[in-house]
């Protein structure tokens, strides 16, 4: 069942880590979406959600500094 949760939690982070267009904009949005994912799933499935909220903020974040603002774009992130 882990096994299960982190691809889904690896693709979910990857999918929404598209904020921003610096690679620092991209890591900021990708972790904090990570964590908030991570920390439902953990949640949801019985698990720990500071576990899960790590786990998804840490995916999250360099799923959002690997990707190009080319790629994905979700417009400019609340904080800017």
């Amino acid at each position: 069942m882990s096994r299960i949760l982190t691809i889904a939690l690896a693709v979910s982070a990857l999918a929404l880590a598209g904020c921003g267009h610096s690679t620092g904009d991209r890591a900021m949005s990708g972790g904090l979406l990570g964590a908030g994912a991570g920390a439902a799933i953990g949640g949801l499935t019985g698990g720990s959600m500071v576990g899960g909220a790590l786990i998804g903020g840490a995916v999250g974040a360099v799923g959002g500094a690997a990707t190009s603002s080319h790629d994905v774009n979700l417009g400019r992130p609340v904080w800017r």
